[in-house]
């Protein structure tokens, strides 16, 4: 068995228009919300033995903070250049890519490639992953094999207003 994870980056700010897309930092929202999630993973028993991300700050920073909160060494964090605006095809390739020693994996990236990831993952789950949206899934066999559907359990699906009322 595998657990993959995965997180779409939480709320980036817009406010200056110097940045490129992928300088754009985390808002108000985002940097209280990442913490808040990374919480609730703690909560829902996910413990990454590898988290890879995008380089794009936001989604940089949103690994940072998670890997914080659960305890993960930040210094082990991977940056994975595909992963930036990255197609449902491109995020097989990055999982694919990983070491099968790896039981454990988190991806934090961008939509919409997220969420086409999250409904191949999870057939209908979601017709929009959420900033800072959690989707971990139990994948039957031994390695990161992904070009085929693999048989899942949804383990957990979060995202921060399921918290809030």
């Amino acid at each position: 068995m595998k657990i993959l994870t995965i997180v779409r980056h939480s709320k980036s700010d817009w406010k200056d228009a110097s940045l490129t897309d992928k300088q754009r930092p985390l808002n108000g929202r985002g940097e209280r919300d990442a913490p808040d999630m990374g919480r609730r993973i703690v909560e829902h028993g996910i413990r990454p033995s590898l988290i890879i991300a995008s380089p794009a700050v936001r989604a940089w920073s949103t690994a940072k903070i998670i890997a914080n909160e659960i305890g993960y060494p930040t210094e082990f964090l991977q940056r994975e250049d595909s992963l930036y605006h990255a197609s449902l095809d491109d995020l097989l390739d990055a999982v694919v890519a990983q070491d099968i020693g790896f039981n454990s994996l988190m991806v934090v990236a961008h939509n919409p490639g997220l969420t086409d990831f999250a409904n191949f993952l999870v057939p209908g789950l979601t017709n929009n992953l959420p900033t800072s949206g959690v989707v971990c899934v139990e994948i039957e066999g031994d390695d990161w094999s992904l070009y085929r559907q693999p048989d899942t359990k949804l383990l957990a699906y979060d995202y921060p207003k399921l918290g809030r009322k």
